[in-house]
């Protein structure tokens, strides 16, 4: 009877303690204290599991110092605590000399006289940590009453200690975007990482200078290869959110069945696989930027969603009922045509006017060809630096094809390009037409001397085995994608290569 009334002022000081501590780091201590003079251990320990590693962690110790508690990590699994909150079910080691499971991480008494106790702490079934008690060794009922005072405990404390595991996620989570958001900022903060300096470029520098500061949604559109991404990190890092997210979505890499919960987030049980709650792109990017490249792949399904985000600023998670809403600013990207894809039913006209408040056009590379070489020279040296190499420029002959060149791939195709070029260069020389792609040369003119002495039939075999041979090394041996650029079939070139003794 009297153990039963001093269970009962143990719950009660317990709920208490629960009832007036908002944050649970402050209720932990008095928790364990209030069983320390309840069961008089010696030795007590709460643990979390980390939802996103896997670690299980020690929240607050109780005769424990706290250097140690902070060094102390289990896995899944590993030892008596690992098991319980792997397994889910309480333990009792009624002698921790005599168990093989039992690890001593803590350094405490590991010996014959002592007795263990682990009992899991959940939360609708899931396991969100344990608490655990070392206490001097006993009849096996003493102990186990002892375990079911601590799973009653451990269930009080479920939810407090659900709550705290989530604010170490969201903090590690924040961790992680202020890391990425420090490198975002030394890649690219303003304009003027954009390198050009034409007539066309100027224009686009004047109106990311007129609309960074507002929270207009801007469209950008232009062929692809452009740097329509540059041109959206500049808008950010030049405004008022430049300390909050920017996150990209690439909305053509996104499968259709899965681009609404990339956008939005689901909740746990919504579909196959989706075994916890996981925000969207849009709750990422709260406070901040979202970019979404190549917006005119998104289903029709999405749009509509899209739109009642766009206006209202809120959604639900994918099979979630609770509205969310987000303040975010919206900068989106295509290359396709969309009134076009609205004329023919593929993209919604209200959303198209609720995306282009403020469109901003990227010319292709051929519309600015007096910023060719600035780019040019400006790749040759990154990727120099990059390969530890030394490049004294370009010969005239490069100068001249690089400007007569269409460029069809825009700015990623001239990077591309000169990253190639830079590699087959020999140090300390320059980058000579020989080293360029077959593509870059026009009519499909050699990049190399023929012989003016000899046979027709030497002569033209000879220059067909070196056209053949330049188109091979170009795609390093792709041979279908050689006989595209050569505009012939791959069982013709495979034959002609054969008969030349370019291929085994």
């Amino acid at each position: 009877m009297e153990r039963h009334k001093q269970e009962i002022q143990l719950l009660q000081n317990v709920s208490t303690i629960l009832d007036q501590s908002v944050d649970m780091r402050s209720a932990v201590q008095p928790i364990l204290q209030a069983l320390d003079l309840y069961l008089g251990f010696s030795h007590g320990t709460i643990t979390l599991l980390r939802g996103d590693t896997g670690e299980i962690l020690i929240e607050s110790a109780h005769g424990l110092s706290q250097e140690l508690a902070q060094a102390t990590r289990y896995k899944l699994g590993e030892g008596v605590t690992g098991r319980v909150i792997l397994k889910g079910d309480l333990m009792i080691v009624p002698s921790t000399g005599d168990s093989a499971l039992f690890l001593g991480k803590t350094r405490y008494r590991n010996d014959k006289e002592t007795a263990f106790i682990c009992v899991p702490i959940k939360e609708h079934q899931e396991v969100v940590g344990a608490l655990s008690i070392f206490r001097p060794s006993a009849p096996q009922d003493e102990l186990d009453s002892d375990a079911a005072i601590l799973s009653i405990v451990a269930s009080m404390m479920a939810r407090a200690v659900l709550l705290r595991r989530e604010i170490l996620n969201e903090r590690a989570t924040l961790a992680e975007e202020n890391r990425r958001l420090r490198e975002e900022l030394t890649r690219v903060c303003h304009p003027s990482n954009i390198v050009g300096n034409s007539r066309e470029m100027q224009q686009v520098y004047s109106q990311i200078a007129q609309v960074a500061g507002s929270n207009a949604t801007v469209l950008i559109n232009g062929p692809t290869g452009t740097g329509k991404e540059l041109v959206a990190q500049a808008i950010h890092y030049a405004g008022p959110r430049a300390k909050k997210p920017f996150v990209r979505v690439h909305c053509a890499a996104l499968p259709e069945s899965l681009i609404e919960s990339e956008l939005f987030g689901h909740v746990k049980g919504a579909f196959t696989g989706a075994i916890s709650d996981r925000k969207g792109r849009f709750e990422l990017a709260n406070g901040g930027t979202i970019f979404l490249d190549e917006i005119g792949e998104i289903p029709l399904t999405v749009q509509a969603k899209l739109l009642r985000v766009i206006q209202e600023r809120e959604f639900e998670r994918v099979g979630g009922t609770d509205t969310i809403k987000v303040d975010v600013r919206i900068v989106t990207a295509t290359h396709r045509d969309l009134p076009s894809m609205i004329e023919s039913n593929l993209f919604r006209e209200d959303l198209y006017y609720r995306l282009n408040v403020f469109p901003i056009h990227m010319p292709s590379l051929s519309k600015r060809k007096s910023d060719i070489m600035l780019l040019a020279d400006f790749f040759a040296k990154k990727y120099a630096a990059l390969n530890n190499r030394e490049i004294k420029g370009f010969s005239n002959d490069v100068v001249d094809l690089f400007m007569a060149y269409r460029w069809p791939g825009n700015v990623r195709e001239l990077e591309n390009c000169i990253e190639r070029a830079v590699l087959l260069t020999q140090n300390g020389d320059l980058i000579e037409r020989d080293v360029l792609p077959a593509s870059v040369v026009p009519d499909g003119e050699a990049v190399f001397e023929i012989s003016s002495t000899g046979s027709l039939e030497e002569l033209v075999g000879g220059y067909e085995k070196r056209v053949i041979e330049s188109a091979l090394k170009a795609v390093n041996g792709n041979m279908s994608a050689a006989a595209r650029n050569l505009q012939t079939t791959p069982r013709i070139l495979g034959y002609k290569a054969k008969q030349y003794g370019l291929v085994k």
